[in-house]
This record gives structure tokens, C-alpha cells and sequence, in this order.
């Protein structure tokens, strides 16, 4: 399992590897400087039942195959075998008695198991981050796996000030590949209960994303490709009659015993860099690069800015920060449309305690996933939130009625320069198999190209998931997930003209290990949304 690991919770993978499969097929997954690609089919993983276009299905499959070979099998007999934090050694590359802002550091990491043996492959699921707590310091290390249990930790350092360095071993390869295999082995890990209502009487009953009752099924397709619910249809009701859904987890798990030891509290997150002093970085008058203006279309640099007294600044380009009065004037005029899961739903929640003509309109709706609207009628304002559809995984009921399927709701905007649209999702994919995963970010591609041939101008941010909470379980919900799909859209979305908010860049770099992390880091995303716009 090799990986390129370019901030706290990166893959990390093998250059040369790459480049070797880089001409197998024309389906890639780009890990920010490298691209990968393999023309094997994916036979492990079970794709769902979706009716799709062959093209759809076939890069779909491509996809799969690659990031089967990304995560090759690794039983271990013994969890002596496998990785040790505390067995492993770090050691400073060619290290000096003075380092200068700017400086690039590199730590060369040797994995050894629990026996003290080295590891004779890579793979480890690392997290590597610098930081200044005195200064609200902090950005993300680049780590490159050798695929022979060495690594090369890398930290640009960006301020002045002591510096500390960590690197955490998240999970050995031994537990990445369990959790794979697990991911992808069934789609039943969250039960789905479909309200349907006729009149006064009321019947909930199972959805799932594939069909898999012998029952009569009520099928729900949505987007041009066909993109499909299921529920077992109530007796004398029509299908027609669904109007809430609600999630709660299922009781099983597809880790063995012996792998599920992997998982506990006390052996995830692992700081490998505990013997390392901290560095003490000075301005050495170096001359600082000038910056173009953020704009839509940049690439993203590893690490893509880092934190300094709370403060987010990009390392790729100029970024202003905006006060109360540049934000209104961003903002007037404009229509903005924010389609996701409740991490951007804080966006909305945020902005009218920033711009106070900023009030909430009463769509006449209940409930916390309910759609919202802010407006601002004297200066033409007008910013929207909406939940993606399936999967949402939660213990509320949420209506279905008009249901917030990303690719139709792009669809049905006719855009313009005035236009803004900002996507993310993710969080809510993470229990189900990484087909459910890559067939909605492509299908939100296509509405995207749809969308620029009718109105170029219309600006579209994506913004990648937030790092989550250390010790969620990780089965389900582990930052492990959240990875793979972070590489996967980044590369879905790599040759398209729009803006990237790296909130998992962001949040590493922040150290926050909350889905829903505090208002300084929404603050932030917003004025990197808003640098993009105007």
C-alpha cells in the first residue's frame, strides 16, 4: 500500500510506481504531483446494481482496480508483526544549527514492528503536522513512502518561532488494508427507514441503497444517470407516499477479532516523533515570493497554506482578508447556493453574525437538515443551503419530498457571473462501498461540464471534507474513508475550472479532529470562498 502523504492524514505513495502505471489507462487518480492508473478490473470489491452508462461503470470499475492495488491484502498473524510506534525510528536529515522561514526539514522514518524487526513494505496510514501553539501556529507535512518500510517526512517551514514536529501512526497497513476490505464488503452497515404517510396512516419500513429484499421494492432514480434509492413498498400505500427518511447503525462489522485489536483507543493516533526536539526557525532575511491573486482554476501545492495566530494563509497565492465591509461588497449581488452536509451548513449558520443584513427566510420547513435561505433584498443577496441526498446517515428524520440530489440541482440552475456554487460531500458516504462514492462525484462532474457549457462564468468551489474526530468508530466513520475519497475527488475534479477550499489540509493544519470544527476555521473557509468570487 503505497502512499503520498502531503499533510496529516495522507496516502502515501510510490513515485516510480506511478509513473509506471501512468499508461495503463486513461482513468487516473491524481495525489496532488503524481497520477496513477491501472488497467485491472476490480473483482474484490461488488459494485452496486445501478443501471449507468458503460462509460460511467467502466471508469467506475478502473477506478476501483486502482485503489485495489493501492491497498493490496496484508494478513498478519500476530499484532507483534505489525507496526510499532514505538519500535520505529526517526532521525533528522542533514540537520543544521540554524534553519531559516522557508527552510524545507526532512525526517527519515524506519518502520519496525512490535518485535523491533523492520518492515519490509510500506503503507502506513500516517499523519505528519508542524506547529507553534504559542503563535496558533500549524501546517501539514508531505510524506513519501519508499514501499520498503522507510518513509521521507517532509516540513516546510513557514514561520518564525519554536517549532514542534509529530507524526502519528494512525493505523499499521495491516489495519488500512482490513479496512478496506471491510468498506467495501457490504452496504448494509446503516439501516435506512422510509416514512410513508397516506392520509392519517403512517408506515415506515427498510431503504437501502441496492436491492436487496425479495419484498416488492419501491425504486427511486435520480439525475440523468439514474442514480437509484430503494424501499420495501407498504402494503396499500403507493411509492409515491415516502416522504421522510431516518438512519440508525446496523449491528455488524466485517473486521475479524484479531483486526478489530488494531482499532482500540490506545492504538490509534501514535506519536512516532516523541524523541525529537523542537526546531527554532528564524527570517534569516529571506526575500518572500509575490503571489498572484487566488483565483478559480489554481492548483493546490502541498501543503496548501498553514495557520499563524489563528489566521489561514494560503502558500499558493494572495489571499485577502476580508473585514465586514469588503465581505458585503463581495457579496451584494450575488447568488449563492451551498450543497452539502452539515459542515457547510455551518457556513450558513456563520455568515449573518458577519454580515448583519444577512436575515433567515421561512421556507416553512421543520427539522435540522431542513433547507435554509439567508437574503438580503436591498443589496440582491441571496445564499441557500441544501442537503445532498443519499447516503445521509442520521438519527433525524429528514423529508425527501425535494430531495437534494447534487447533479439535479445543478442542473436545474441556469448560472451566471454572478452565480456561485459551493459542494461537498463525503462524511455520509463513509460506511458504504467506495462505488456509491465515485459514481456521485462523477456524476456531479458531468452536471458541472453541463452546467459551463450554458454559463461559463458561474463560479463552482469544491470543498473536500474535514479531518473528524480521532476515536469515532472507525469501521464506519475513521478518517481512513475520508482519505480515499479525498483522493479520489481531487483527482475526479483535477482538470476542471473550479475552486478547491482543502479543508482536510485546513483542518490537519489546524489540528481540530472535529467534523464540525469551531467558528475560526469556518471563518476561514468562507474568506477563501470569497477570495475565489470576487
Amino acid at each position: 500500500f503505497n502512499f503520498i502523504q502531503n499533510c496529516e492524514l495522507k496516502f502515501i505513495i510510490s513515485k516510480n510506481y506511478w509513473e509506471q502505471l501512468w499508461s495503463a489507462i486513461n482513468v487516473p487518480i491524481c495525489l496532488y504531483h503524481c497520477s496513477i492508473s491501472t488497467n485491472s478490473s476490480c473483482s474484490e470489491t461488488k459494485m452496486s446494481p445501478v443501471k449507468t452508462p458503460r462509460e460511467t461503470q467502466l471508469r467506475i470499475g478502473k477506478i476501483l482496480g486502482t485503489l485495489n492495488q493501492l491497498m493490496p491484502p496484508r494478513p498478519f498473524t500476530h499484532v507483534n508483526t505489525t507496526t510499532s510506534a514505538t519500535h520505529s525510528t526517526v532521525s533528522i536529515l542533514n540537520p543544521r544549527h540554524t534553519y531559516c522561514r522557508g527552510d524545507q526539514l526532512d525526517v527519515l522514518l524506519e518502520a519496525r514492528d512490535h518485535l523491533g524487526h523492520r518492515k519490509e513494505y510500506g503503507g502506513d496510514f500516517l499523519r505528519a503536522r508542524m506547529s507553534s501553539p504559542a503563535l496558533k501556529a500549524g501546517a501539514s507535512g508531505k510524506v513519501t513512502d519508499f514501499n520498503n518500510g522507510t518513509y521521507l517526512v517532509s516540513f516546510t517551514l513557514l514561520w518564525e518561532g519554536r517549532v514542534s514536529l509529530s507524526l502519528l501512526l494512525i493505523h499499521p497497513s495491516e489495519g488500512v488494508s482490513a479496512l478496506w476490505r471491510a468498506r467495501n464488503q457490504g452496504y448494509d452497515k446503516i439501516i435506512f427507514k422510509g416514512k410513508f404517510v397516506n392520509g392519517t396512516s403512517e408506515v415506515f419500513t427498510e431503504c437501502s441503497l441496492t436491492p436487496n429484499s425479495s419484498t416488492e421494492l419501491c425504486t427511486y432514480l435520480y439525475g440523468r444517470d439514474q442514480e437509484a434509492f430503494y424501499c420495501e413498498k407498504p402494503p396499500h400505500m403507493p411509492c409515491e407516499a415516502l416522504t421522510h427518511v431516518t438512519t440508525k447503525n446496523r449491528e455488524i462489522s466485517y473486521l475479524t477479532v484479531k483486526e478489530k485489536s488494531l482499532f482500540h483507543k490506545s492504538k490509534v493516533g501514535i506519536e512516532m516523533m516523541k524523541d525529537l526536539k523542537n526546531i527554532d526557525v528564524s527570517h534569516c532575511n529571506k526575500r518572500e515570493k509575490s503571489a498572484e491573486k487566488c483565483q478559480i482554476g489554481m492548483k493546490t501545492p502541498v501543503p496548501g497554506g498553514y495557520t499563524l495566530q489563528g489566521r489561514w494563509i494560503t502558500t499558493f497565492c494572495d489571499q485577502i482578508q476580508l473585514d465586514t465591509n469588503k465581505t458585503n461588497g463581495c457579496l451584494k449581488g450575488k447568488l449563492i447556493y451551498l450543497l452539502g452536509d452539515s459542515t457547510l451548513r455551518q457556513w450558513i449558520y456563520y455568515l449573518p453574525r458577519v454580515v448583519k443584513t444577512l436575515k433567515f427566510f421561512d421556507l416553512h420547513e421543520t427539522g435540522p437538515f431542513k433547507k435554509h435561505l439567508l437574503l438580503d433584498a436591498e443589496q440582491h443577496i441571496q445564499i441557500q443551503w441544501k442537503k445532498h441526498g443519499y447516503p445521509f446517515v442520521t438519527n433525524h428524520l429528514y423529508s425527501v419530498i425535494d430531495e437534494g440530489f447534487i447533479p439535479q440541482e445543478i442542473d436545474r440552475l441556469s448560472g451566471d457571473k454572478n452565480t456561485a456554487i459551493v459542494i461537498t460531500f463525503g462524511q455520509h458516504f463513509r460506511p458504504f462501498p467506495i462505488d456509491i462514492f465515485i459514481r456521485r462525484a462523477i456524476s456531479v462532474r458531468k452536471a458541472i461540464e453541463r452546467l459551463f457549457l450554458r454559463s461559463p462564468d458561474t463560479k463552482v468551489i469544491i470543498k473536500t471534507e474535514n479531518i473528524r474526530e480521532m476515536h469515532i468508530e472507525t469501521e464506519r466513520f475513521g478518517d481512513f474513508h475520508g482519505y480515499i475519497q479525498y483522493l479520489t475527488l481531487n483527482d475526479i475534479f483535477k482538470d476542471l475550472n473550479v475552486g478547491v477550499i482543502d479543508a482536510w489540509d485546513m483542518t490537519i493544519a489546524y489540528g481540530t479532529d472535529n467534523v464540525h470544527p469551531p467558528d475560526d476555521v469556518i471563518g476561514n473557509q468562507i474568506n477563501m470562498f470569497l477570495n475565489y468570487i470576487c
